[in-house]
């Protein structure tokens, strides 16, 4: 039987006039896993606050087992300034005592990249004052990680972690013998580490089994069949629950009946995007060109980041951008944005960007813009716009986007100076989107963002006619609001993913794999073997030939969506489905043998 390591008993807590925690009971035993969401400001972090005793309860008790060996992960480190990452993260530990443990190899390699943090200038000796909040965040992380736990408390634990690092975190977390509780927006994550949830609302904590698809399964039943709340979030839960069982991979852990009630839950949920129909609507928003590319190189300061680039944005495209942290990611957006601003008169150090004279672009930056902290929330959206539309005939006011993103007609008129980090994310999108672009560059737009704004920001999106490019750590965002990868992978080169993030984390073990030590005798011998060197003009012909892959893959794509749709409306008519499974098998074959092509291409290019 589990041991119980921790009690929570009718606690309580008040701030002003709000009960952000009402008479809360809960446990914590050996083995739990648990995952805490629930709406900015409705009271995550002060639960786990309390839970691990950095903060008083108004009323009820917190019991701690005799002998708990607590690891908490706040929002702020206590790490000291005047002291070293080494003298921090390993201690007193000699070089041949801590080099000889797989435990800290693990996390430092998992972490950092490499037993010498090649991010840090003097390594393990950098000393801590001058680092950035990101890098001190890992520091805190690597420290609480290498020590021995009964429990380990983690409040947003992937900010400022990339794609790779949050992947580690999750497998390492999967295998280790502690106890868990985790405050995170991260769905992906949720649903590899945790097996019970946590969803914090209006002063109660209500449980679920499973991971975040199970909670999500469960909690629609549960609302469907309570009625108590409006049909909106409703219709936002279902669909998000569709996207789970059908767009991506199953990950629920439940038997077979409950994925047949899910299944049941959502049969007359439609796909979250109509991709045939915003792509018409795309193609006359924008015509042809959107952003062309033409052998451009891309700089920051003196470095050169991408070189050669010849690619093309089109109308209707959804593009997530992933890559490793300084490859360049940030800086493309900046050299498109840059070009559209100037209508093509900024160009970058080599190259031409070629830029559709309908463009309206719409840059979302890691960097919240200030707004004048006396303006009301409504008032800063209609200083855009009083109405926007969102196409497919969908039209909507500024007060009425307000509360899509959360803004309740009392919180409309609250001051911007008083919004939290999360709040500001939520209005700065939300300007963008009453502009009415038709292009949106979003770098990073899920920080600060709870899970409810993110899943209402994906629906909003889903019928968005325009292109689009998603910069983000967030796997489950990438996922859900694109149709295509690409990745920056380090090497100056932009590369399409056919398999997605899956593949990408596949082709940075490899890269990694090749730079260790171990890989250099298999180096050496590859060395030796006479290889052809590709010309100038071939691989030009490479990267064309590579882009009318892209394309045709793209066509198919949308031509497959079409054929699903079309065999689901005619489930009855035999004759017709056999029609259209035959030419989906073909249509498949020629998918896999493009795709076989774009993998051949994409070594010459």
């Amino acid at each position: 039987m589990a041991v119980n390591l921790v009690n929570v008993e009718q606690v309580s807590k008040v701030y002003g006039t709000r009960a952000l925690l009402d008479g809360v009971s809960l446990g914590v035993s050996e083995g739990d896993r648990i995952g805490v969401v629930g709406r900015n400001g409705d009271g995550k972090t002060t639960l786990i606050r309390m839970l691990a005793r950095l903060e008083e309860a108004d009323s009820g008790r917190v019991t701690h087992s005799g002998g708990l060996r607590l690891g908490v992960l706040t929002q702020h480190d206590s790490l000291d300034p005047e002291a070293t990452i080494r003298h921090e993260v390993i201690g007193d530990l000699a070089d041949h005592e801590w080099a000889g443990s797989a435990k800290i190899r693990d996390v430092l390699t998992g972490l950092f990249g490499g037993l010498a943090l090649p991010g840090f200038e003097h390594g393990l000796d950098t000393v801590i004052a001058p680092l950035s909040g990101g890098e001190r965040r890992r520091i805190a992380l690597a420290k609480l990680l290498i020590a021995e736990q009964d429990l380990i408390v983690l409040d947003e634990p992937t900010n400022h972690l990339d794609v790779e690092g949050i992947s580690w975190l999750a497998g390492h977390l999967r295998v280790r013998r502690s106890a868990l509780v985790c405050v995170t927006h991260d769905r992906w994550f949720l649903d590899q580490v945790c097996t019970r949830m946590w969803d914090v609302q209006r002063g109660t904590v209500h449980e679920y089994e499973g991971g975040y698809s199970d909670y999500v399964f469960a909690r629609a039943e549960r609302e469907r069949i309570a009625a108590t709340e409006e049909s909106k979030r409703q219709n936002l839960m279902r669909k998000e629950l569709a996207w789970l069982r059908r767009g991506a991979p199953a990950r629920t852990s439940k038997p077979r009946y409950r994925i047949e009630a899910a299944n049941e839950l959502i049969a007359d949920v439609p796909p979250p995007r109509d991709t045939s129909e915003l792509m018409k609507f795309a193609n006359a928003r924008l015509g042809k060109t959107v952003f062309d590319l033409e052998d451009v190189t891309v700089q920051a300061g003196p470095k050169t980041l991408l070189t050669h680039l010849t690619w093309q944005l089109g109308p209707g495209d959804r593009i997530g951008l992933v890559g490793v942290n300084g490859a360049g990611k940030t800086s493309l957006l900046r050299a498109l944005a840059e070009a559209a601003r100037t209508q093509g008169d900024t160009q970058p150090a080599a190259g031409r960007v070629v830029v559709g004279k309908t463009v309206r672009l719409a840059y979302l930056s890691q960097e919240v813009q200030e707004l004048n902290p006396n303006l009301r929330v409504l008032e800063a959206v209609q200083q855009v716009r009083d109405r926007v539309d969102l196409g497919k005939g969908r039209e909507m006011t500024a007060g009425q986007l307000c509360e899509q993103f959360g803004f309740s007609k009392e919180k409309q008129w609250t001051p911007v100076g008083d919004l939290s980090g999360g709040e500001r994310r939520r209005l700065q999108i939300l300007r963008l989107l009453m502009d009415e672009p038709n292009v949106l560059f979003l770098d990073e737009p899920t920080n600060d963002l709870d899970i409810e704004t993110l899943t209402q920001l994906e629906d909003l999106l889903d019928g968005w006619p325009g292109s689009m490019i998603v910069i983000s750590h967030d796997r489950f965002f990438v996922e859900r609001t694109t149709d295509r990868v690409m990745a920056l992978l380090g090497d100056r080169t932009l590369r399409m993913l056919p398999r997605g993030i899956d593949e990408y984390l596949e082709r940075r073990q490899r890269m990694e794999e090749a730079a260790t030590p171990s890989a250099a005798p298999a180096a050496a011998k590859e060395k030796a073997a006479p290889v052809a060197a590709v010309s100038p003009q071939a691989a030009r012909a490479a990267k064309k030939e590579l882009q009318k892959v892209e394309r045709q893959l793209d066509k198919i794509s949308t031509r497959e969506t079409s054929l699903h749709a079309q065999i689901a409306d005619n489930a009855t008519d035999f004759e017709k489905v056999a029609k259209l499974d035959v030419e989906l098998r073909e249509l498949v074959a020629e998918r896999d043998e493009l795709e076989m092509r774009w993998l051949e291409l994409a070594e010459d290019a």
